[in-house]
């Protein structure tokens, strides 16, 4: 759950022909400034009611991620700019923001609702199913949905299988790309408050590098980087196989430089088969 979130976002995201590479910034803004937040509602004795605190807090994490992708999508549909080269430069400016707002130290929610917020988090319904699981199949769920059985979900199809045709056709591309960039980055933000959580703290520098892990979860679990193909159950497929493959190179005690190298040519390979199968039906 902790990248698979996250992955049905970037999803919606690679489905347009798009990219976001500044997820992994996403996820350590939405959680530094959910901490932040509580700690500074606790700093000034804030609470109005019961619960208060965290309502406010995840509501400040969430608006701060979608505020990252309200950026991502203006910048790429409006301006027309290089998705790649824009999220990459996001990935810098969030991260530094981070780095201010925190001093590079890590922060720890704080107040009477901190229980609450782990619970929520990193708690488990009924001592078994932890709600971090539960929060990803609806998200699953909710994804597969829209992108089946909407109209929405069509214009996000054909803006991946061919931008123009879909323009012709009466698809507000701007809009649905500005919508889809605003997802992924509310997803990530999802991912980074439910990190935060597990660990009891957001520190500085939380989910550095997650965007491979999480572009490469998507591409191996079938989404086309070049547009048009993708769905939430291929998400989520692989993350399992991506922590499956993870999981065996440390059980086989495979040394870590070496896993990341094994990860980056699974990557390759995937979009390598991808290519091959996309040739072979054209």
């Amino acid at each position: 759950s902790f990248i698979a979130i996250a992955t049905l976002g970037i999803t919606l995201v690679i489905i347009t022909g798009g990219i976001d590479l500044s997820v992994g910034s996403t996820i350590a803004l939405s959680a530094t400034v959910t901490s932040l937040t509580m700690n500074g509602l606790n700093s000034a004795g804030f609470y109005p009611f019961a619960g208060s605190a965290l309502v406010i807090s995840l509501a400040a994490g969430l608006l701060a991620a979608a505020a990252v992708g309200l950026f991502n999508g203006l910048a790429i549909a409006k301006l027309n700019l290089s998705p790649f080269v824009t999220t990459l430069g996001t990935l810098s400016m969030v991260r530094g923001l981070v780095y201010v707002a925190t001093q590079g130290r890590g922060t720890f929610p704080a107040g009477p609702d901190k229980e609450m917020f782990l619970a929520v988090t990193a708690g488990r319904l009924f001592d078994l199913v932890p709600v971090s699981f539960l929060y990803l199949l609806i998200c699953a769920v909710v994804m597969w949905v829209a992108l089946n059985h909407t109209a929405w979900g069509k214009h996000v199809f054909a803006i991946g299988s061919n931008e123009n045709a879909g323009r012709l056709t009466g698809v507000n591309v701007d809009r649905v790309k500005i919508q889809v960039y605003v997802l992924c980055s509310l997803a990530a933000g999802i991912n980074g408050i439910i990190i935060s959580g597990w660990l009891g703290s957001a520190p500085a520098n939380l989910a550095t590098a997650y965007e491979l892990t999480i572009i490469a979860a998507a591409v191996i679990g079938g989404a086309n980087l070049a547009g048009g193909v993708g769905g939430a159950a291929g998400a989520i497929i692989g993350c399992i196989l991506i922590e499956v493959i993870r999981n065996g190179l440390v059980l086989a005690r495979v040394d870590p430089y070496w896993q990341q190298t094994l990860v980056g040519a699974i990557i390759v390979a995937a979009v390598l088969v991808d290519r091959l199968r996309s040739a072979r039906n054209g």
